[in-house]
């Protein structure tokens, strides 16, 4: 179990699994003849999209499915067929499931509407008698899992939703780099989460970017740093990682962008265990909580956070996101490019829970600061 011992954060401890322990929770936990589960999760062509949907069925008692179809213009026809595999696997999984297509981006257009389209699909769906809100990330992109758990998150704050929610995301950061996004040429902020960005007194405040560095991602980055328009930038990098020379590969592609472009010193690189999500989360907020004094005579400090690569070390931004009602710049993908090794089903997964909403937590829990939904 992992877990963050801070009196400043929201999620201080965090109940959380990795690995053999989170499939433990899953064959344990679920399998509870009260628990009433809904599970929405990917059905698109990554191999991941199966692997919790097949394992809770396994055990769960009482579990209905929503299955997010992301659409996106002219995919390819390895996509399609890749995609069409999985979601019979994922039909087959949970008996009692509706399948909800997604468009990304609006009709003719490059116009990203996948977060907003996605919210108002769930807010028709009945959430009687769930006990549990399971969102399984490994499929779903920023632009859409984002959003579904902000929705969620605020529908058990104010008392409208199920006691629980829990978010899972299967790690495999050889398949993360083997998927290569196709970005688009609209940056922007991920439905709900602009937080101060817009508003007025943001604009003299100090403005910190946040980017995840990810192999392949210059273009995409590029574009996030003329959109966001930071006064200083301290890049992500995942360490410790799976692939001891990551660090080094990924300072290399970016040499250009942390010495000119972004004119980064080195000592405001940040560095997050790549298979943690409440590492990189912890060190978002210690970072926020170090500037809020410093420029608070000066208009404030605001950061801003663009999550790519790592789905594991995205949730840990989402977290950050979600406790200060930070803003997520975000490129949204066109389409996707595969390499060859990439496999058509996965073996086993390293899975990573985080129990995010919930009984395990105590009433006094703090409070999160504004919504920007």
């Amino acid at each position: 179990m992992i877990t963050v011992f801070d009196s400043e954060l929201r999620w201080d401890p965090c109940v959380s699994h990795r690995g053999s322990e989170a499939v433990d929770f899953i064959s344990e936990y679920f399998a509870l003849p009260d628990r009433r589960v809904l599970l929405l999760a990917g059905a698109g062509f990554d191999p991941r999209s199966t692997v919790v949907p097949v394992k809770l069925s396994a055990v769960a008692k009482s579990l209905r499915a929503l299955y997010i179809q992301e659409n996106r213009p002219n995919p390819t026809q390895e996509l399609l067929a890749r995609a069409k595999q999985n979601r019979c696997t994922l039909e087959r999984a949970v008996r009692e499931h509706l399948v909800l297509p997604v468009d990304i981006f609006g009709a003719g257009s490059i116009a990203v509407t996948g977060g907003r389209n996605v919210v108002r699909k769930l807010s028709q769906h009945a959430l009687d008698g769930t006990t549990d809100v399971v969102i399984d990330t490994s499929a779903l992109s920023v632009g859409t899992s984002f959003p579904i758990i902000r929705y969620f998150a605020e529908l058990i704050r104010g008392g409208r939703g199920p006691a629980n929610l829990h978010v899972f995301v299967a790690h495999d950061p050889k398949l993360d780099a083997g998927i290569r996004s196709i970005p688009s040429d609209a940056p922007g902020y991920v439905h709900g989460y602009r937080g101060r960005s817009t508003l007025d007194g943001a604009a003299s405040a100090a403005k910190l970017w946040l980017p995840q560095l990810a192999a392949g991602r210059s273009n995409a980055l590029r574009q996030l740093f003329d959109f966001v328009v930071p006064h200083d930038t301290c890049p992500i990098l995942p360490f410790p990682a799976t692939d001891p020379q990551l660090v080094d590969t990924l300072a290399a592609e970016y040499l250009v962008e942390l010495e000119n472009t972004w004119a980064v010193d080195t000592r405001n690189i940040v560095y997050a265990d790549e298979g943690d999500p409440l590492d990189l989360y912890r060190t978002i907020l210690k970072l926020d909580d170090l500037r809020r004094p410093v420029f608070a005579e000066t208009g404030g400090s605001l950061l801003v956070l663009s999550p790519l690569g790592s789905k594991v070390m995205a949730l840990g931004a989402l977290m950050a996101a979600l406790e200060r009602d930070l803003p997520v710049a975000h490129l949204e993908s066109m389409g996707y490019d595969l390499c060859a090794s990439v496999p058509n089903t996965m073996p086993e997964p390293n899975l990573i829970h985080v129990w995010l909403e919930g009984e395990v937590y105590p009433a006094g829990q703090s409070t999160l600061e504004a919504s920007g939904a």
